[in-house]
């Protein structure tokens, strides 16, 4: 039995309290290739991991919090720090799925050494089961360099939100003949070098089947095909916290509209004095003011 901490919904606060978990693993995970599709979401904090961890296989610390939770303009910007101390929180809220975190940009490329260091720093001070990094067969060498040192990891081909300043945006990849057939040798170096599974991003459909087909990791698609072995999404983009609406997502809610509705109703009752209320309030207990002399 190993132990982590529960999590008090009545207060949101973490209190070290020994409880079983019993969390899929990287094999369980690696286990599912060409059976049940896998289900990954990305959170953030430990609030978001407890309420999607009962439903996910995989729950991914995105550096997409740098647009999502910082209003960065890219994921460039993302820090060490930053997914250390989101990757922690997630841990904390959850107790079934595979916690992945990814390797922020600058943090890893440079050298195998650079991303084992980088690595198992996230590892020891999150909890998390694994990393994730972006790139192809630049970066097969450093993915076999950790997988020999045991640290699991999720590869990532496509479309590499890092690398959006070399590619020049965000347009769906793999179009002309050139691109796919790179993207597909891209795949194939990654999962030869040990990675457990592969995020496929924004490519055109036919070339998502073909990694799916050729590679013996679990393929995860997102603005790739449903043929992949699982999906994953932004968590707030599935959720419809943001106006602009991918092609690849749909919205399972209009989280953002509710928001605004609570908002508003909130604003109204404090304008009005109906908020707080008799039932919100304290007072001096009815035995107390009879006790005065």
């Amino acid at each position: 039995m190993s132990t982590t901490y529960t999590l008090d919904t009545s207060t949101s606060r973490a209190n070290p309290t020994p409880t079983p978990v019993r969390r899929l693993s990287v094999p369980a995970i690696a286990a599912r290739k060409g059976k049940e599709p896998v289900v990954m979401l990305t959170a953030y904090t430990a609030r978001f991991a407890q309420l999607f961890d009962p439903h996910c296989d995989m729950l991914l610390v995105g550096d997409s919090l740098g647009q999502v939770i910082y209003g960065l303009p890219s994921t460039v910007p993302v820090t060490v720090e930053m997914m250390i101390n989101h990757g922690a929180a997630v841990v904390r809220g959850s107790y079934r799925s595979v916690v992945i975190v990814d390797l922020p940009f600058g943090s890893y490329e440079a050298s195998p050494e650079q991303a084992f260091a980088t690595a198992s720093r996230i590892l020891k001070e999150t909890g998390a089961a694994g990393v994730k990094l972006e790139g192809g067969e630049a970066m097969a060498p450093t993915v076999r360099f950790l997988v020999e040192r045991g640290i699991p990891v999720v590869g990532h081909v496509g479309l590499t939100p890092q690398a959006v300043n070399a590619l020049g945006g965000y347009g769906a990849r793999g179009k002309s003949e050139a691109e796919r057939a790179k993207i597909l040798r891209d795949a194939k170096a990654v999962c030869e070098a040990g990675a457990f599974a592969l995020v496929i991003e924004g490519v055109v459909e036919p070339l998502a089947v073909e990694i799916t087909n050729s590679v013996t990791a679990v393929t995860i698609g997102i603005g790739a095909s449903a043929a992949c072995d699982g999906q994953v999404l932004v968590s707030e983009d599935m959720l419809g916290l943001f106006d602009r609406v991918p092609r690849f997502v749909r919205r399972f809610y209009n989280l953002a509209e509710n928001l605004d509705a609570a908002a508003r109703a909130f604003a109204e009752a404090v304008r009005d004095r109906s908020f707080p209320g008799a039932d919100n309030l304290y007072q001096i207990p009815a035995e107390s003011l009879a006790r005065k002399p």
